[in-house]
């Protein structure tokens, strides 16, 4: 089996029954008969500070971000197989295929309009603390910002792949796209990077945790009028 009670248990709150974790056997998470107005510290648990990551992860602020791009597993019937991520770029989610029509789902900043990709992928890579290395054209689109790190940024906070990065290939390439961590957590929900997928940073250590390399990806076309097929029964991993 792919998911577990202990596996997705965060190793730093004991409150949060769902959090971090990868693979394992049993059940999963019993959700609630309706969605509730929930708790914010029910989701403040979830993005707490770490101090035991190489770099402490300060506390994300989520006071301006939706409750809808916070994490939580929803009911999610798709064909996809468990352990299969799904990115929904027109609106704005993120979804690990979990068994019995559940997933586990994830808000995220996508790529501005013109610069998103689509179709299906692997994780052809995994890395904790990336370097970043902008793209030739990233550099001639914003030479002021990107020119200076033309041989690669050094991990860190500051760094705008966070501290996790999966790499994203197709037929052994890679595709130069990203599902990682941001440094600027406002950008959830919105369509401003240049074409990778960003979580908030306790979100990709989450699902960094979660799936293997090799794991499924697919990237929904961010001009398509099909919705993803979820419930109204959610409730947040906690």
């Amino acid at each position: 089996m792919f998911f577990s009670t202990h596996s997705i248990a965060p190793r730093m709150i004991v409150l949060v029954l769902l959090g971090l974790g990868l693979a394992g056997c049993g059940a999963t998470r019993q959700l609630p008969e309706a969605a509730a107005v929930v708790p914010n510290a029910e989701f403040l648990a979830l993005y707490q500070a770490d101090k035991e990551e190489r770099f402490p992860i300060p506390a994300s602020d989520i006071s301006g971000i939706d409750e809808s791009f916070l994490r939580r597993i929803v009911a999610y019937p798709t064909s996809e197989r468990p352990g299969t991520i799904v990115v929904d770029t027109r609106h704005r989610h993120l979804y690990l295929v979990m068994e019995n029509g559940q997933a586990i789902r994830y808000g995220i900043g996508v790529g501005a309009e013109g610069m998103r990709w689509s179709g299906r992928a692997q994780v052809g890579r995994k890395a904790e603390w990336p370097r970043w290395t902008p793209t030739a054209a990233m550099i001639r689109r914003d030479p002021q910002r990107n020119a200076a790190w033309a041989n690669g940024m050094p991990p860190g906070l500051e760094n705008p792949l966070g501290p996790r990065a999966l790499y994203l290939h197709q037929d052994g390439r890679d595709t130069l796209y990203r599902i990682h961590g941001t440094n600027e957590p406002q950008t959830i929900g919105e369509a401003v990077s240049s074409g990778c997928i960003r979580m908030l940073n306790q979100d990709i250590i989450d699902l960094y945790r979660r799936v293997p390399v090799g794991a499924q990806v697919v990237v929904l076309p961010g001009e398509s009028e099909k919705a993803p097929l979820v419930a109204a029964k959610a409730g947040p991993l906690g």
